[in-house]
């Protein structure tokens, strides 16, 4: 759904300087699959410290930074965040409350402000 969504990101998604000439190969690379892993074990540490964002701070912020050298904007994170509730109402049908679906926004929404903090403490000209 990602590049469905926002075509322009397929650039952004190079391995070993390899740049994947359609979404489906992306999609299918191994290293892709390692970034969804990655992004999946930070969205399972921030519910698991749901009662306790705060101390994912530096470390998502320090992910944000990652994120801008390498190209991302911060805007890309509503096209992401958009794929991941697609996603989750797939999986989850009908328990996928309106509810729910607030609860899984908020959470999103709170990780990407910690991360677009690497943004904002990046000096001036980088």
């Amino acid at each position: 759904r990602l590049f469905d969504l926002d075509p322009d990101l397929l650039p952004l998604f190079q391995y070993n300087c390899k740049q994947f000439a359609s979404p489906q190969e992306c999609l299918s690379s191994p290293e892709f699959l390692d970034h969804i892993r990655k992004v999946m074990l930070v969205i399972d540490a921030a519910v698991s410290q749901l009662e306790n964002l705060s101390c994912l701070e530096e470390y998502l912020c320090n992910l944000g930074k990652k994120h801008q050298a390498v190209g991302v904007k911060v805007e890309s994170f509503s096209t992401v965040g958009e794929s991941l509730l697609y996603m989750l109402e797939k999986c989850l049908g009908a328990a996928f409350s309106p509810e729910v679906q607030e609860a899984w926004s908020k959470l999103y929404n709170a990780v990407v402000k910690a991360m677009q903090r690497g943004w904002e403490t990046l000096p001036e000209g980088d």
